[in-house]
């Protein structure tokens, strides 16, 4: 019995420590395309966690009026700090003329623990 509430409290102990704020998403701009690359989406990702935050991939999905616009997977190697952010470019096929909802998951890795969080940002054309 000593067991089983030594094994459960260390459970509940583990969990706790990991319970972690999502990052946060911010579009700050859309980049136009040139003839040798796309639009590119410069997503400011936040870290509210207490832990540094290694990111690792955003797949994401552009979509405005129900309809998917682009989408894809940008792999990252970006460490950002307790209460930091880092900018993030994600290609975007066509450039936004009405208002786009950016969506994904983006895996992160805290204390060597790998998480996956759900992501949300608003984009408004210029």
């Amino acid at each position: 019995m000593a067991r089983l509430v030594l094994a459960l409290a260390l459970v509940v102990g583990i969990a706790a420590c990991h319970d972690v704020a999502s990052p946060q998403l911010r579009v700050l701009g859309v980049e136009k395309a040139n003839a040798k690359r796309r639009d590119v989406v410069f997503v400011q990702v936040t870290n509210p966690a207490s832990h540094p935050m290694r990111l690792t991939k955003l797949a994401y999905t552009f979509a405005a009026d129900g309809a998917t616009v682009s989408s894809g997977a940008v792999e990252l190697s970006r460490d950002v700090q307790p209460g930091s952010a880092v900018v993030v470019e994600v290609p975007l096929d066509d450039r936004p003329t009405k208002p786009m909802t950016l969506t994904g998951e983006l895996t992160a890795e805290l204390d060597q623990i790998v998480q996956i969080f759900s992501v949300r940002a608003q984009i408004e054309p210029r």
